[in-house]
């Protein structure tokens, strides 16, 4: 019998391993899905996470337009499709998006490909997976993979390109390399990669708005190859001006070194919590704030698994590091409040005041004596870390990262 099916019915709250009550979801309960919470106060703090599940109510969201649009721009046919919702920052969706890309039969796709559902088999949150010599040589190729197909993105980032047109270059890249590219239908996300410019914290749905001198833009690439996901991101500056911001460069370069303070901690027994008071701890030094929302995850045949890696502080992750496992973490900073919310596409985060965010990701595979960057930068990788300003020039924050005296 299979092990799942022997466990009582556990609670999918957010770090929560309490068995659940007969509380269910009023919306899962429409949709005929069977999700049970231990109590209220659980499902309220889970709301953010557990709602993403939701968005395979509406299938044909992302291929027909909403009922109220703005004006379509008579030259380029382009239209806002939200035009009464209170946007946070100055960034708007451009839309319309562009025709599905799809992916050749020969390719082997994941189970969301057709329907868009990820039929994951149940597991404990603490139940992590240690991969074999084979798991994780599978794992070394897809990431690297994944790391080639974004910096061929990323090379390409520059004002005047659409965000679409980066998905177009991730999506074929991923073709040439026979690879499915993970994100393309998963939860019905319309396109290949997520790009997220400016106050867009993470999942912005490329779209055609043009990039602008002194945008940032993070691109978050997954791939699925022989069975494995991999998973990074990262945020370039887009233009001179990008760079010329003391404010965009402290936070590119101080949520830089966040992902890498935390990496370093990776080894054997090394609590899973442990990373986001490294994080957070950084963070602040920098007058930063860290996205609490969206967290790291376990992945390998998988794309999202266990352990949830949180990356502020105090956080209750469960768990330890273990030779074998492999695991993301990707930090979202913000320049104002940590707190967030996400546009009528149920897809696109941004932070709750539109200041900018920014983000890192890497896919780990903890070693016996420490770790092993999959996803590592490779010395032709577009990018790569700048001088953070004087702190006259930046908010009172610290040149490089150093600590206050």
């Amino acid at each position: 019998m299979d092990q799942a099916a022997e466990q009582p019915r556990k609670c999918p709250g957010l770090e929560c391993e309490n068995d659940a009550s007969t509380l269910q979801c009023p919306k899962c309960k429409e949709m005929g899905v069977d999700t049970f919470f231990c109590s209220q106060d659980c499902f309220k703090r889970s709301w953010a996470q557990h709602k993403t599940i939701h968005k395979s109510t509406n299938p044909l969201r992302n291929l027909f337009t909403p009922s109220i649009v703005s004006k379509v721009d008579p030259e380029s046919g382009h239209f806002n499709p939200f035009p009464t919702y209170p946007f946070t920052g100055t960034l708007r969706p451009v839309y319309p998006l562009s025709e599905k890309r799809e992916i050749p039969k020969s390719i082997p796709h994941p189970e969301w490909s057709q329907d868009g559902m990820p039929r994951y088999p149940y597991v404990k949150k603490n139940q992590v997976q240690i991969l074999d010599a084979k798991g994780i040589a599978g794992m070394r190729k897809v990431c690297r993979l994944s790391r080639e197909v974004l910096d061929v993105a990323a090379a390409a980032v520059k004002p005047g390109v659409t965000t679409d047109y980066i998905d177009k270059i991730v999506h074929e890249a991923c073709i040439e390399r026979n690879a499915y590219p993970s994100p393309l239908n998963y939860n019905h996300f319309p396109k290949s990669v997520c790009t997220s410019v400016n106050e867009v914290i993470c999942h912005g749905i490329p779209d055609h708005r043009v990039l602008q001198d002194g945008d940032i833009l993070n691109i978050d690439v997954s791939l699925y190859h022989e069975g494995f996901h991999g998973d990074l991101n990262e945020t370039y500056y887009v233009g001179d001006k990008a760079k010329a911001d003391p404010d965009n460069v402290r936070l590119v370069e101080t949520t830089r070194q966040c992902l890498e303070k935390s990496i370093a901690h990776v080894k054997p027994g090394v609590k899973i919590g442990d990373f986001g008071d490294i994080i957070e701890k950084h963070a602040k030094s920098q007058n930063l704030s860290v996205v609490k929302t969206y967290c790291g995850h376990g992945i390998n045949q998988l794309f999202h698994c266990a352990p949830n890696v949180p990356h502020y502080a105090k956080n209750k992750a469960v768990g330890k590091c273990r030779p074998g496992m492999t695991f993301t973490i990707e930090p979202m900073i913000c320049l104002g409040t940590y707190k967030d919310k996400t546009w009528p596409d149920d897809w696109t985060a941004v932070t709750a005041d539109g200041t900018r965010s920014a983000q890192f990701e890497h896919t780990l595979l903890v070693t016996e004596d420490g770790v092993e960057v999959l996803t590592a930068r490779l010395p032709t990788s577009p990018g790569g870390p700048i001088d953070i300003p004087p702190a006259s020039a930046t908010n009172g924050a610290v040149p490089n990262g150093e600590a206050k005296a």
